[in-house]
């Protein structure tokens, strides 16, 4: 016997929720993911310019200790390649069969967070490393208040100094992937 097509917000019996709804999402999800050679290909291409963008700002600001920049460098191409699946998931999600506008709205949007939102959070991972020897012993009160406030700081000082590294190579990459990502076919 064939189910009728359910959208997720249809009404659901308290019987019929759990099942279904965990089918619906599951459905959705997989729905979202890429294929593997897209998602590695993707993730790698995409990390490849993030760091590109990264090298390319900081060479032409004249950033002297190749050290500094390697490490800069990679942390972006890492923050982008971990954020490619997840910010392809959520554009899939958004767009969903929309037509093509919508799709570049939808990928520009969940890639731009994606990206933003993981490289952020390895810089605050590495911050809070590099001041944890100066930090109370984990778990008191004011080790909770230096952790809060550190990883605050982290966030607030890559937000303002980090971001323009994404000019200008990532800003073509992202209105090339999202047209990419508009154009193709699902």
């Amino acid at each position: 016997m064939v189910e009728p097509a359910v959208s997720l917000l249809d009404p659901l019996t308290f019987e019929q929720q759990p099942a279904r709804w965990h089918r619906r999402l599951g459905s959705a999800l997989h729905g979202a993911l890429p294929g593997w050679s897209a998602g590695l290909l993707g993730a790698t291409i995409w990390g490849v310019c993030m760091g590109a963008s990264a090298a390319l700002r900081l060479t032409l600001e004249g950033w002297q200790t190749t050290e500094s920049v390697r490490e800069v460098v990679v942390l972006y191409a890492v923050g982008g390649a971990v954020g490619f699946v997840p910010g392809f998931m959520a554009a899939a999600l958004l767009a969903g069969r929309r037509g093509p506008e919508t799709r570049f709205a939808a990928f520009a949007v969940a890639m731009l967070f994606a990206t933003i939102g993981f490289t952020t959070t390895i810089y605050a991972f590495q911050y809070r490393i590099y001041y944890a020897q100066w930090h109370d012993p984990v778990f008191t009160i004011t080790w909770i208040i230096q952790f809060v406030f550190t990883t605050g700081g982290a966030v607030f000082q890559f937000v303002v100094t980090g971001m323009r590294l994404y000019f200008p190579i990532g800003f073509v990459a992202l209105l090339a992937a999202s047209l990419w990502f508009a154009l193709r076919r699902r």
